[in-house]
Order: structure tokens, then sequence, then C-alpha cells
């Protein structure tokens, strides 16, 4: 069994889509109309492409309740992985990325938290 598919919840599509392909550095995978939202995901260049993350719309209200509960609670919906954080960072910080948290050691990796513009945090990870 392997992972194939995960999402985050994310209040516009369009928007989601520009932050994590033109940003993040994603690439578009799947953009399929599927009546007033899309089956729109992105995988990671470095990475296989049968790995994707679902750029999933928050209109269900408990998404939209769960997503503004843990990103108040400064939790991060999910992480990524990077081999240089430090590198990220500030790469990331020239391109407006607002971090909530700078790189730091937590155990055996070093992390950091960013805003996603579409309502979540998400942690990168060096290990």
């Amino acid at each position: 069994m392997k992972i194939n598919l995960t999402s985050v919840l994310v209040d516009d599509q369009d928007k989601a889509l520009k932050f994590y392909t033109e940003v993040l550095g994603f690439v578009k995978q799947n953009d399929i109309p599927v009546g007033k939202f899309k089956w729109l995901t992105v995988v990671s260049p470095e990475g296989p492409n049968d790995i994707e993350l679902l750029l999933e719309p928050n209109e269900n209200p408990a998404a939209k309740t769960f997503q503004a509960a843990i990103f108040q609670q400064g939790i991060p919906l999910t992480a990524f992985g990077v081999d240089d954080i430090q590198k990220e960072y500030e790469r990331l910080t020239k391109l407006g990325v607002v971090f909530r948290t700078k790189p730091k050691p937590a155990g055996p990796v070093t992390i950091a938290v960013f805003e996603d513009t579409c309502g979540n945090l998400i942690q990168i990870v060096q290990k």
C-alpha cells in the first residue's frame, strides 16, 4: 500500500493553483471540471507524478470549521519535505510568503511554518 493522493482544503481553487505552482513550484497534474468545482491536483517536480496533492474546495461547513480552527491554533495542515530549509525559507520570503515560524530545530529535523494564502498553515521539513 502507498500514498498516491492527499489533499489540502482551499478557499479558492484558482488562487490555490497559482500559489502552489508559481510560488511553491509544484506542477499542475489534473484540472478536470466537476460541477461548480474542479478535480485539481498538483505534483512535485522532484518526485513521482503518481503522488498527487488535491487542492480541495472547503465548501463543506465542517471543513471550513476544521480549517479555521487549526489555523487559529497554529497547527499546520500538512508538511512538505525540502533539502535545504534555509534556502527555501529565503526563496519563499523573497516571493512574499508569510512565515509564522522561521527555520528552527525540532528534534532530528528542522521545521518552518508558513501561510499558503488559502486558509492553511503549511510546514516545511528538512531531515
